[in-house]
C-alpha cells in the first residue's frame, strides 16, 4: 500500500500521537552491546554507531547521553517520496524554539523532541488538523 504524497491530506491528517517513555540517542562502536529488542532505531555513521532507545535501558546498560526526548509519531501513512511534510512541521516547531529530530519510517515519520518541550510541540503539531 502506498503512503500519500500530497501536502494538504498529509497536514490535515497527521495526527501526532505522543509515545510513552523517554528516549535517548547513544552511540556505540560495537550495537549488541544492546538486545535488538530494546532498540527503537540504529543507524550506523563513520564514526560509530547510533542508537534510539528507552532512557531508563541506557541507564541500565551505564550507555552516556546528553538529549532525553519524546517520541511524537505522526499517525498518517505518509510516502517516503513526500515533498514538504518534513519542512512543515519542522518550521511550525522552530518558530517556537523546539528542536526536532526526525526518523522517516516506510508508515510513519516520527519525531523526537526535548522532553521538556513535548506538550508544547503536540499543541503546535495538532493544530495542523484542526
Amino acid at each position: 500500500m502506498a503512503g500519500e504524497t500530497n501536502l494538504s491530506k498529509l497536514l490535515k491528517g497527521m495526527t501526532p500521537k505522543l509515545n510513552k517513555g523517554s528516549y535517548v540517542f547513544v552511540t556505540v562502536t560495537d550495537p549488541s552491546v544492546v538486545e535488538r529488542s530494546n532498540t527503537l532505531c540504529e543507524f550506523k555513521e563513520a564514526e560509530s554507531t547510533t542508537l534510539i532507545i528507552k532512557q531508563q535501558k541506557a541507564d541500565e546498560l551505564l550507555l552516556k547521553y546528553d538529549y532525553v526526548a519524546s517520541w511524537i509519531s505522526l499517525e498518517i501513512h505518509s510516502s517516503l517520496d513526500a515533498v514538504g511534510l518534513t519542512a512543515a512541521f519542522s518550521n511550525a516547531l522552530s518558530e517556537h524554539n523546539i528542536s526536532c529530530n526526525v526518523v522517516a519510517a516506510y508508515y510513519h515519520d516520527h519525531i523526537f523532541v526535548n522532553k521538556n518541550d513535548a506538550e508544547k510541540a503536540m499543541n503546535i503539531l495538532s493544530k495542523f488538523s484542526d
